[in-house]
């Protein structure tokens, strides 16, 4: 599916009075961090017989686990605090880890390399993430928890007051094609005490609040860095099946001043979830990050696992791999980062499940504090959650992230250097270093000129262990309202050509994972133009990261991917 971003037009019902309902707490996004803090708030207030205390969740995907992709091999520590009793109700967590392996490959060959703490799975499980969050969605509603599925959140409120705190949160319209068509809704308006934003990485809302309030300012974080995950989903023959195998691979296909690695995990079902993690960090412009999954599944360590079986599968997502040192200030006035918008990822352990969930956790026994004591106090006066960053750096959580914090800019040094260092501190001093290493530039100013660089020859796919990227796309179940307002915008439109096609050599149509970008030579001028297939994007926000030119905003809810056991 093709189409050409249209330009939106002015038209009086754009601003329309929108109809607004007012709630307790409003939570963007219905992933891990979401869910758990929906759930968290839900149990406090009937704890306390605060049966009317209403907590709304909304999601842009077309349900709940629409747009969740993860690995996943999932540490239950935080699942466990939050339900305890999860294995008795049922959570889909169905396949503990019984095997870990960790590859470095050559080309042809392999070296296993011993897995250690805190690398390894034990008394962890493999699993589908998206299908956790169906399940966490149950449990939510049960207890009263709203979830508004199909409704992209695309507007922070403000009020008036001196601090301008947050006040909630705007959808947006639907049912536009440049103008309102005869189905056009104006979106809705919703007003909380306290709203908290799991978009994932690199959300939008989340990129202005981080400006608005200068929160990596205020906290003397840096810049994020952040990785590509593209990762399928096989069935494959009883023979070639090892439940409860996990295996994580580096070294080839990358180069080594490029970090990446993969992983394969045998789980329910004779499934097997594999993927292939680069970051965004790469110099090389002709890097396609789609096109190493595929040759790595060429590689004799993986091929023989996927030989006679079938994807069934596909999707990407960005990752935040920063570390502790890039969380920024984690509250504002009348709200608080929560999840992987904030970067709570364990890089070395591959996990941020779980971190995800423990800091919706937290975020909610705060802010139900602050709301329950202005309850109390028949006060309207703004909510500050400082009780939240104080709680996660007491926490298990805060302990786990800062003994690996240098893991991820180690590989800065490259990938043996890189070895060098991460082990020392994270294997050997168990995060006790005297110093926390930083990050050396954003992703956005990584690329060499195409000049300075190797283009790089990936095979053809042979349709049966890899495949081309279209056919791909269609096992992502992805599909968008057409003719409406393009989503993936350019703040300069000469850039494409100018700079990325002319220095670069048109990075756009490698990098991302769903074929947005391509572009188009006139047989008549022989002057090219970029074209955006904006009715493909999985929503990976990998343009928004690497392209310093390109700024992604939600498209009408309900569309981009609808992922199964992912």
């Amino acid at each position: 599916a093709r189409q050409m971003c249209a330009a939106a037009e002015e038209d009086p019902r754009l601003t329309e009075e929108r109809v607004a309902d007012e709630v307790d707490v409003v939570i963007v996004g219905g992933g891990p961090a979401g869910l758990a803090a929906s759930i968290r708030l839900k149990q406090l207030a009937n704890e306390k017989g605060m049966d009317e205390f209403r907590v709304c969740i909304v999601e842009k995907g077309s349900e709940i686990g629409a747009h969740i992709l993860s690995g996943a091999v999932i540490d239950p520590t935080a699942l466990s605090e939050l339900i305890p009793d999860w294995k008795e109700k049922e959570a889909p967590l169905n396949t503990p880890v019984n095997s870990d392996r960790l590859l470095y490959l050559s080309e042809k060959g392999s070296v296993p390399i011993p897995v250690l703490s805190p690398m390894t799975n034990h008394g962890n499980y493999i699993a589908s993430l998206g299908n956790l969050c169906r399940w966490l969605a149950k449990e939510a509603e049960e207890l009263g928890v709203e979830i508004y599925p199909g409704y992209a959140a695309t507007e922070v409120l403000y009020d008036e007051g001196p601090e301008g705190a947050v006040r909630g949160i705007a959808t947006n319209d639907m049912g536009k094609d440049g103008k309102p068509k005869s189905n056009f809704e104006r979106g809705m308006e919703l007003h909380a005490g306290v709203t908290l934003f799991g978009e994932g990485c690199r959300g939008s809302l989340t990129r202005e609040l981080l400006e608005r309030y200068k929160l990596r300012e205020a906290a003397g974080a840096q810049h994020q860095t952040y990785g590509i995950g593209i990762k399928e989903v096989w069935k494959v023959p009883d023979a070639q099946h090892v439940l409860g195998e996990v295996t994580h691979t580096f070294g080839w296909p990358m180069d080594p001043k490029t970090y990446g690695g993969s992983f394969m995990y045998h789980w329910e079902n004779n499934q097997v979830s594999l993927g292939f993690v680069v970051a965004l960090d790469y110099e090389n412009p002709y890097m396609n990050p789609y096109k190493e999954l595929q040759r790595w599944k060429h590689h004799p360590a993986i091929s023989k696992v996927l030989e006679g079986g079938e994807c069934i599968s596909y999707g990407a997502r960005a990752i935040s791999e920063g570390g502790i040192q890039c969380l920024p200030k984690l509250d504002f006035p009348g709200g608080a980062l929560i999840g992987d918008s904030a970067g709570f990822l364990n890089v070395p352990r591959i996990k941020g499940t779980h971190g995800a969930m423990k800091s919706g956790m937290l975020a909610a026994e705060a802010s139900f504090a602050e709301l329950a004591q202005r309850a109390e106090d028949n006060s309207k006066a703004t909510v500050h959650l400082g009780k939240y960053p104080e709680a996660f750096k007491s926490s298990w959580l805060y302990k786990e992230l800062h003994a690996v914090r240098n893991f991820r800019p180690a590989f800065q040094y490259g990938l043996y250097g890189g070895m060098a260092v991460a082990g020392l501190d994270t294997f050997i001093l168990r995060g006790a270093a005297p110093f926390t290493l930083k990050h050396a530039h954003r992703d956005d100013q990584s690329l060499k000129p195409a000049g300075e660089c190797t283009p790089i020859e990936y095979p053809k796919p042979d349709g049966k262990i890899s495949f081309d990227l279209l056919t791909n796309l269609q096992r992502s179940n992805t599909a968008h309202e057409e003719n409406q307002p393009c989503h993936l915008t350019l703040v300069d439109a000469t850039v494409p050509t100018e700079r990325n096609l002319a220095k670069y050599d048109g990075p756009e149509a490698r990098f991302c994972p769903a074929g947005v970008y391509e572009y188009i030579t006139d047989e008549d001028t022989g002057k090219s133009r970029l074209q955006i297939n904006q009715s493909n994007c999985i929503h990976c926000k990998t343009c928004d990261i690497k392209d310093d030119n390109i700024n992604w905003v939600p498209p009408e809810g309900g569309g981009g991917p609808k992922y199964s056991e992912m």
